[in-house]
């Protein structure tokens, strides 16, 4: 795939879960190009700039392989809403009320995005492959992500109805 092509697969399928503008992505591209774990073959175009299509090496599916071998560090929270709820003593609780509400809205439409391609793509879980599951399972924390943070702003909402 291009850089762009990639970039766009990323938005569509890991981006849910994972943020990469294209800059970061061709930059990424060139590290792993460094390292021989892709191979870029430029490609000549006519009316447009010339592509690189980038391809995996053996190398890099062996440092891919190995990579999953490694304990993911628990991501760490930086959300400057929550930071609001941590200084309720000082904030507009109005204000506040409507940024709950809108969340909720946010959230309720990925999670309807979410439950739309689990119908589309994930009826029957025995009949998946090897990678079908795993794209089905990181849909899954997906769902219930989203059903988590609409759980909570519902009940940060009614908290605020409290306050005077």
């Amino acid at each position: 795939m291009t850089g762009y092509e990639l970039a766009k697969r990323f938005d569509n399928s890991v981006g849910f879960f994972w943020r990469a503008n294209h800059q970061q992505i061709y930059r990424e591209l060139r590290l792993l190009g460094e390292k021989k774990w892709v191979l870029g073959e430029t490609i000549a175009q006519e009316s447009r700039p010339n592509k690189t299509v980038f391809a995996i090496t053996e190398n890099g599916k062996n440092e891919l392989y190995n990579w999953s071998g490694y304990q993911a560090e628990l991501p760490s929270i930086k959300d400057e809403f929550l930071l609001k709820f941590y200084a309720l003593d000082c904030v507009d609780v109005p204000a506040l009320s409507l940024q709950v509400m809108q969340r909720i809205h946010q959230h309720r439409e990925r999670l309807n995005l979410y439950q739309k391609i689990l119908e589309r793509h994930y009826q029957n879980e025995a009949a998946l492959s090897r990678v079908g599951k795993g794209k089905f399972m990181g849909l899954k924390a997906g769902l219930m992500t989203e059903r988590g943070w609409l759980a909570w702003c519902e009940d940060a909402l009614e908290m605020l109805k409290t306050l005077k």
